[in-house]
């Protein structure tokens, strides 16, 4: 579902039953530049996540999809950053308003996330099982030894062979892939309505990230988790992703569903970025196509639309004059380009 106007509704209100689980509105973050500055690294970004929606937030690295993901988490203060304005609302919930007592309680029932590079959120002094199972007791009140079956059961549910003997190992004792699956154990053993992956894949290899994909699938299925899923890879959002939200330098640009977003881009940059996919069978002589320049830097945005240094399709004193706002251009699908309406841009080829 694309955000509009009529769809942003101020301050407290009863919840709407149809409503997303995840409803993010004008989310701006900054961090900290110097003496009483600030430096915004996000700004004004919405979008839904439904129950049981597996969405993308998709990007080049510095385009804002970390931070975001880190502010619906409520993470932002640990990384010495604050939320500047709009809302995060978790099952009609504005999380911006909670207390450090209150976003503990809510992390891991309500909602879990996987970072990249798992070996560092796992601690090497404790058993995975101990890891997994001290979640399960602050949460859901088991005993030890209840605690203990259920992360076995979960070792299991992720398909670690011999989940029995393997839960009294260390982390060092697992590969990269399987620590990957320890995390989504743990993330999962408390039964979250949402959860949250960071690039869980970016540092494992294509056989590995394969199987934790199918993984991720399987358990949605499984369980009607919701899933936000964090990435700068589309060939993994076209095999595990119902809708796609793009972002470049700090603002959504594109949101829609993915046949939409992968067929039919509304916005240069997206365009951009399916051109720059490797198809396979293509000629080894045939350049791969890049967007020109880089992502500008958070405080180095240029005036009007954000991406009109890079874009083939701008237009002096337009483009680089006013800055587009996200518009609905169909229903289901918005995006950020006052050329939306007259450019026919080329998506992924069907054939």
């Amino acid at each position: 579902m694309a955000v509009t106007d009529t769809m942003i509704r101020p301050g407290a209100a009863p919840v709407d039953p149809l409503a997303p689980l995840l409803r993010v509105r004008d989310l701006t973050v900054q961090f900290p530049a110097g003496r009483k500055q600030w430096v915004t690294a996000v700004q004004d970004v919405s979008f839904d996540v439904a129950a049981g929606e597996s969405v993308a937030l998709v990007g080049e690295s510095g385009s804002g999809k970390t931070v975001s993901s880190l502010a619906v988490m409520g993470l932002t203060p640990d990384t010495g950053g604050r939320i500047a304005r709009g809302s995060v609302e978790f099952d009609g919930r504005d999380l911006t308003k909670l207390h450090a007592k209150e976003w503990r309680n809510l992390r891991g029932t309500g909602m879990g996330m996987i970072f990249q590079q798992p070996i560092r959120s796992l601690n090497p002094a404790y058993t995975v099982g101990d890891q997994i199972a001290e979640s399960v007791r602050k949460h859901l009140g088991l005993g030890r030894k209840a605690a203990m079956a259920r992360a076995i059961e979960m070792l299991e549910l992720v398909q670690i062979p011999r989940a029995a003997d393997r839960v009294r190992e260390y982390p060092h004792a697992f590969s990269g892939g399987m620590c990957q699956r320890v995390m989504i154990a743990m993330v999962m053993a408390c039964n979250p309505r949402l959860l949250i992956a960071d690039e869980p894949t970016t540092a494992l290899d294509v056989t590995v990230q394969e199987t934790i994909l199918d993984l991720l699938r399987d358990l949605q299925q499984q369980t009607g988790v919701a899933l936000l899923f964090v990435t700068h890879d589309l060939g993994v959002v076209a095999e595990l992703c119902e809708r796609v939200v793009v972002m470049y330098a700090g603002e959504v640009i594109e949101d829609g569903r993915s046949d939409d977003v992968f067929f039919r881009p509304e916005h240069p940059y997206t365009s951009g970025l399916l051109a720059s996919i490797p198809r396979p069978g293509a000629s080894t002589d045939r350049r791969l196509t890049a967007i020109p320049g880089r992502i500008p830097a958070a405080g180095e945005w240029p005036v009007g639309c954000h991406f009109h240094d890079r874009c083939d399709h701008a237009r002096a004193g337009m483009c680089d004059v006013t800055h587009p706002a996200l518009v609905e251009s169909t229903p289901g699908r918005a995006a950020r380009c006052l050329r939306v309406s007259d450019l026919q841009l080329k998506g992924v080829d069907a054939s």
